[in-house]
């Protein structure tokens, strides 16, 4: 759970860096259970997405369509993760709507 939450707390406090929460989680945590392996890799690679979104959105700043990309990332990156880690929470596992598949 705390991988997907960390993900909401690195996005509100440090702006776009959601991946550096559950990159944490994932170093530290990876070797004791394979359903904590899951939950952060899922998360990580969900939030890597957001984070890819986020470097398009302020590259197409220049055109006023990066203000739309840039908030709509970060509503998403944001509810996702909250689904998620109440899904973590109970138990279940949970798989993103969409997400790169970059760390197994």
């Amino acid at each position: 759970m705390f991988a997907h939450l960390s993900a909401v707390a690195a996005l509100l406090i440090l702006g776009g860096l959601g991946p550096v929460g559950p990159l944490i989680v994932y170093l530290i945590k990876k070797d004791e259970s394979p359903v904590i392996r899951a939950h952060a890799a899922a998360a990580l690679n969900f939030q890597l997405t957001v984070f890819i979104g986020v470097i398009i959105g302020y590259i197409l700043l220049v055109v006023i369509i990066g203000i739309l990309v840039l908030i709509a990332a970060g509503i998403v990156g944001i509810v996702f993760a909250i689904i998620a880690g109440i899904a973590a929470n109970k138990g279940q596992g949970y798989r993103y709507p969409f997400a790169l598949r970059l760390v197994n």
